[in-house]
């Protein structure tokens, strides 16, 4: 899950950030001190949960809840106040959970959590990766397109690597394989295809999956779920016919001895 947190002290906003980050379900949580960056923010992203204070100057928690009600009506929201006084008007905006400053990392986590158990009963993943047979990739249950095959194939090789780095020239050598040396023009080439990946998957407001840190590339698997990935951990199982289609499509691709 991703946490949103909003809170004028900036101490109290770091230190909930800080305990956010250390919780398992947690995959990332960022921290805003004013209303107006949150909603800047989720203009080009997505949130699962928002951690609220309520009295702000910019915009109080209470109308910042309504806003976001609006308009993103799937985001669950808690508010972490000071002052009590704000409950009756809090829940009048059906927050998801109300929390008294100041609160420590157990009982901030299990209001989460109690919000984990409701999502993972009642949603279908954000981002679901299909790699037993064609790949494909699900936001909300829709099927994304890409621009180009070949960026579309990158992202399969990347998550065939499970979050791994992989170099430019280790990519060029798998996509590409007897087509030459990987040399300034096919440099030019692979660069053209990472940026259409980068650009249809911040089209589709999940840019933050793919990773590039000194050269390497990888995809954050803590962002995302894959039929293989459950394969694996052997949390769901699949026929051998299934299994034996794996990213059928990529000469490159094979499950192996993994």
């Amino acid at each position: 899950m991703r946490l949103v947190c909003v809170d004028d002290d900036i101490q109290i906003l770091n230190q909930t950030v800080d305990m956010c980050r250390t919780m398992s379900k947690v995959s990332d949580a960022k921290g805003f001190e004013k209303a107006s960056q949150l909603i800047e923010w989720l203009e080009n992203h997505s949130a699962d949960i928002a951690i609220l204070d309520i009295n702000m100057p910019d915009m109080n928690g209470i109308a910042l809840a309504r806003k976001l009600r609006d308009e993103h009506p799937d985001l669950r929201i808690i508010f972490l106040t000071a002052h009590s006084k704000y409950a009756i008007e809090a829940f009048s905006v059906h927050a998801d959970g109300f929390l008294v400053k100041p609160v420590n990392a157990e009982t901030l986590e299990n209001e989460i959590n109690l919000i984990y158990n409701e999502l993972s009963d009642t949603e279908s993943p954000h981002i679901m990766i299909k790699t037993f047979g064609d790949f494909d990739v699900y936001i909300d249950g829709n099927k994304m397109s890409f621009s180009r095959s070949k960026s579309k194939e990158l992202l399969a090789y990347l998550v065939d690597r499970q979050g791994r780095g992989v170099s430019r020239s280790n990519i060029y050598a798998s996509l590409w394989e007897g087509e030459g040396e990987y040399d300034r023009s096919r440099q030019k080439q692979l660069d053209v295809i990472i940026r259409s990946l980068r650009t249809t998957l911040q089209e589709y407001g999940i840019g933050e999956i793919l990773e590039i840190n000194r050269g390497a590339i990888r995809v954050r698997t803590e962002l995302i779920e894959c039929d293989m990935y459950k394969y694996l951990a052997e949390e769901k199982s699949y026929s051998e016919g299934e299994v034996e289609m794996y990213l059928s499509a990529y000469p490159w691709a094979s499950l192996g001895d993994r």
